[in-house]
């Protein structure tokens, strides 16, 4: 028996095990332990999360402003909130576009729709603790349309998504961290591709629905208007190709729920969408996640003796800023860094916390190449799943919406893709989804 079919947490007969064999050990997990009732929670990885925060956020006190203190704990938020909601980027798009199923989207819009009301109300007031709030506007263009579509096939050859990488590797997934390892690597490259794509290849505007409608409510207006169709869109989908059910892993009852279950995924898809909100109004910007991989890799170049800071995409004055500047100065980084240690204590104690022993080759070789794909991807879109679509969306960039549509068509691409790395998709006559 291969790692790939051995059985989470329960007897073979269990629905959610049946469901989880051919599932990567990595998105596996995610999933949690298939009994009913909750583990018991797992002190010493509970301790380590605990000590970690307060080292973090001890950090970043000695390094930075009061603000990036709050970005810190916004952090952590965000990793406790995504292991409890199982919130799939990557499954949503594999799971709509392979069998029609399109629980997971229906969730993203809930989540976009949340978010585009808040942060129109923010940036209407103006009224932010970093001073004006703004949003993620980037250019329409041929590197956008390349580096969603790298992304998308990537997130799927990779087995997850930029936000779905950290708290898997907060998690205990050791199999996603070479998917990190995998996004690093594909940062540095774009970096240092950069002078081609920004001087050599044409950009394109960038765009914002504000102006195209004539202020925010007008924007607001059209992208809910969007969502709800959209939303529509999948319902047409399922009655068509009727996918299977999604099945949501078994959960602890009553209050103990909150700390130690899985969160139904329209709760999680609100409070993703209230925690951004809350890193818009308290950092000045709103949540992103991929370009603190480039400045690790080029941090981790400059041990070495490299001279990244020579490099034009370092020389750009925000850049050379951040790369000059302590990783706990940077803003996306301690994000970064408090959704993996929020994971870790979400995970711990709800029991789940597991680190994977044995990784098969082929699906190591996925996780680094995917990886590679995403984080050269993210750099020339724009930002991923959540800085170009989740915040680039509720910021009125049409780039969010452009980038969505990209990222499914190479979705399509990479779940053919998947196979050749030992990786399954769904299929329609799948019991469970």
């Amino acid at each position: 028996m291969s790692v790939l079919d051995e059985p989470v947490g329960g007897p073979a007969g269990n629905p959610l095990v049946r469901a989880l064999r051919g599932v990567p050990a990595q998105e596996r997990a995610a999933f949690g332990p298939a009994d009913r009732e909750a583990p018991p929670v797992q002190w010493v990885p509970t301790a380590v999360a605990i000590l970690l925060a307060a080292l973090l956020l001890w950090g970043i006190s000695r390094v930075a402003p009061a603000t990036m203190v709050g970005t810190g704990a916004l952090g952590l938020a965000l990793g406790f909130t995504l292991f409890h909601s199982r919130f799939g980027f990557t499954s949503g798009w594999r799971q709509l576009v392979a069998v029609g199923q399109g629980a997971a989207i229906r969730a993203h819009m809930v989540m976009l729709g949340v978010a585009t009301v808040l942060f129109g109300v923010i940036f209407a007031t103006g009224i932010g603790l970093s001073g004006d709030p703004r949003g993620y506007v980037s250019p329409v263009g041929i590197g956008l349309v390349v580096g969603a579509f790298l992304f998308g096939a990537g997130m799927q050859i990779g087995g997850s998504c930029a936000s779905g990488t950290l708290f898997a590797v907060g998690s205990g997934q050791s199999a996603i961290v070479l998917t990190l390892f995998g996004f690093i690597v594909g940062s540095v490259f774009a970096a240092l591709s950069f002078p081609f794509w920004n001087d050599v290849v044409p950009q394109g505007p960038a765009i914002s629905l504000v102006d195209v409608f004539g202020g925010i409510p007008g924007a607001v207006g059209a992208s809910l208007l969007v969502l709800v169709l959209i939303t529509g869109l999948t319902y047409w989908v399922a009655r068509r190709r009727t996918p299977p059910p999604v099945e949501r892993p078994p959960s602890a009852r009553g209050v103990a729920r909150v700390l130690r279950g899985s969160w139904p995924l329209w709760v999680g898809a609100i409070v993703l969408a209230v925690l951004n909100a809350a890193v818009l109004f308290v950092s000045g910007q709103p949540w992103g996640v991929t370009s603190a991989f480039g400045l690790w890799g080029a941090k981790v170049l400059q041990w070495f003796g490299a001279e990244p800071q020579n490099w034009a995409f370092w020389q750009q004055p925000a850049n050379a800023k951040s790369l000059a500047g302590p990783v706990l100065a940077d803003r996306i980084s301690v994000l970064d860094l408090g959704i993996m240690v929020g994971a870790l204590f979400a995970s711990a104690v709800g029991g789940a916390f597991l680190l994977h022993k044995r990784i098969p080759w082929k699906l190591a070789v996925g996780a680094v190449v995917g990886g590679i794909l995403m984080g050269y991807g993210a750099r020339l879109a724009g930002g991923c799943n959540i800085g170009a679509y989740f915040s680039g969306i509720a910021s009125f960039s049409l780039h969010g919406w452009i980038w969505g549509v990209v990222a499914l068509a190479g979705t399509w691409v990479g779940l053919r893709l998947r196979p050749l790395f030992g990786l399954s998709n769904p299929k329609p006559a799948d019991s469970i989804c």
